[in-house]
């Protein structure tokens, strides 16, 4: 560039700054995209020959520097200075602020300063949308973005709209698709859904609600049937036990002596001589007595140790007479 250009430049560049206004007082506004990369443009600003240095600050801290005659420099790595303005890279919720840029000329005079306003925005998901057919209600939900607003169509009708992360709505008509968009100052995402019920408007949380049901009715069912079959065992069980246990009873009484009870009712036997037939004849007294006496049971120790001494003498036995003796006899002290 011959020298009659640059001067020609630098009187534009000059007048330029001159039109736009040394100093701009009200910042403007930029949001940017946490994470993602952002450029605070400065039309004008680009280094010549009549600029001297370029100086961007934040919150009244120096962030960025570029002089003419030496390389830019950089208080942090994620700054950057370029020809088109100040680059700041991966942007964090904390590099939002005030920066002000500020311009001078070779005579350390200042030609421009404006001021911008960062804001940083996470940026929206792409929304999803939800129905339940016993409720007839629709939902539609997004996961990220910093002051989302939902919006939701059918048939390029607005339904409904809000300011949060979810919102719902109960339809009158399933004749068309919804449409369901998320926005804010960042980015906008959309999603559609065309939805379908059953006639009976059975949801797949019923079925698997019934499904669900009928599995556990069936394993307490099963549970009361094995109780009962058991209770049943352990009942014939005990019978058996207790029948056979009576039945050995039995056998041992059967096999075992009775001993001879006489009943108390029962009268005593009747005397020997009234059971004895009439045409047997009566023993004589001798006999009787020593039949008693052979029949009579042996003592025991302690009465033959009371019996010891002298024999007791014997009763004499004395003959019978004779009958026509006797009928003598008995006739004169009748008479």
């Amino acid at each position: 560039m011959s020298v009659p250009q640059k001067i020609l430049a630098s009187f534009l560049l000059i007048f330029s700054f001159s039109a736009e206004g040394a100093v701009s007082q009200d910042p403007r506004t930029i949001w940017g995209a946490l994470g993602q990369d952002i450029i605070l443009e400065t039309p004008g600003s680009q280094p010549s020959d009549a600029i001297n240095e370029i100086r961007w600050e934040k919150e009244g801290t120096m962030v960025a520097q570029m002089r003419k005659d030496k390389r830019s420099s950089q208080q942090d790595k994620s700054y950057e200075i370029l020809n088109e303005g100040l680059k700041i890279k991966h942007l964090k919720r904390n590099d939002g602020g005030t920066y002000n840029v500020t311009v001078y000329d070779t005579g350390g005079k200042s030609v421009l300063q404006r001021a911008f306003d960062l804001r940083i925005q996470e940026m929206v998901s792409k929304p999803k949308i939800s129905w339940d057919c016993r409720n007839t209600t629709l939902t539609c939900e997004t996961e990220k973005g910093t002051d989302p607003q939902l919006k939701l169509f059918q048939s390029e009708k607005e339904l409904k709209t809000g300011t949060q992360k979810v919102i719902r709505y109960k339809w009158a008509n399933l004749n068309a698709a919804f449409k369901c968009t998320a926005s804010n100052r960042i980015n906008e995402e959309s999603s559609m859904a065309a939805i379908s019920c059953s006639e009976k408007g059975l949801s797949m949380y019923v079925i698997i609600g019934t499904c669900g049901g009928g599995v556990l009715l069936l394993i307490f069912v099963s549970l009361l049937i094995f109780h009962l079959r058991k209770r049943k065992k352990q009942s014939s069980r005990r019978n058996g036990e207790q029948l056979e246990i009576k039945a050995h009873r039995m056998t041992s009484e059967e096999r075992g002596p009775r001993p001879h009870q006489m009943p108390a009712s029962q009268p005593p036997p009747p005397p020997l001589h009234r059971s004895q037939a009439p045409s047997q004849r009566p023993l004589p007294p001798g006999h009787r007595v020593q039949n008693q006496q052979k029949k009579r049971p042996l003592p025991t120790g302690t009465q033959v140790h009371q019996q010891k001494g002298p024999p007791l003498p014997r009763p004499r036995v004395q003959p019978k007479p004779p009958s026509g003796d006797a009928e003598n006899t008995m006739s004169p002290s009748s008479s």
